[in-house]
């Protein structure tokens, strides 16, 4: 009997250990993500600065240089991880998915930087409201992404929050604050807001992904 309840022992402390190792490596790849989140979450602050005028647009284009570095070094990083890795918070594809959505929205938002520096545009007010809604959306993510390890469920509630702030409405209206004087002036700010709205897309995007991963491990 002894051996018997020592080998159940052992089996019980295997399928722990396994529990335990998947855990870790479920909030491993989870905090990969969630670097890259805090990633597209500075670039978005760099745009937000060289749209007010506080930082002038040759140092934003290099500073949007700088965190689009650590975020593909982040976002590599996740990628060699699931190479050798067997287990995943949700499916491994959308895993990838949530990644490369949020990578999207970085490099959407660098382009924007450097299109703000190349076209030489004004520091303009009109930015700001689709500028704040892409930061709400990906400060909810982020916030979705932490829920992955413990509470995947809430963490699908709130990737669908993440979508609310809508980037495409304020989008929408700041274009058509232009509209009545459109003209050679007026073409920058829309291009540039169209990178935007850009960005707006990849994010849902990144949501949709971490739901999708959770619907199908978890339903």
């Amino acid at each position: 009997m002894r051996g018997g309840g020592g080998v159940a022992g052992v089996l019980s402390g295997l399928a722990r250990l396994g529990r335990d190792l998947a855990g870790a490596n479920d909030r491993s790849l989870v905090g990969l993500v969630a670097e890259q989140v805090r990633c597209a979450e500075r670039g978005v602050e760099v745009a937000r600065r060289v749209t007010a005028g506080i930082v002038e647009p040759a140092r934003a284009r290099h500073l949007i240089g700088v965190v689009e570095h650590d975020g593909d070094a982040h976002r590599a990083a996740l990628i060699g991880r699931l190479r050798r890795t067997v287990t995943s918070p949700i499916d491994r594809e959308d895993l990838f998915r949530l990644s490369r959505g949020v990578d999207d929205v970085l490099d959407a938002t660098r382009d924007f930087v450097r299109e703000f520096d190349l076209f030489g545009a004004a520091p303009d007010p009109l930015y700001g409201p689709v500028l704040d809604r892409l930061a709400g959306g990906l400060a909810r993510l982020d916030a979705a992404v932490g829920l992955l390890p413990d509470a995947p469920r809430r963490a699908a509630e709130a990737a669908a929050e993440a979508k609310k702030p809508g980037v495409r409405p304020a989008y929408q209206h700041a274009v058509a604050a232009l509209m009545p004087g459109t003209g050679a002036a007026a073409l920058v700010p829309v291009l540039l807001l169209g990178r935007l709205d850009v960005a707006g897309q990849r994010l849902a995007a990144a949501a949709d992904a971490l739901a999708d991963g959770v619907m199908k491990r978890f339903q």
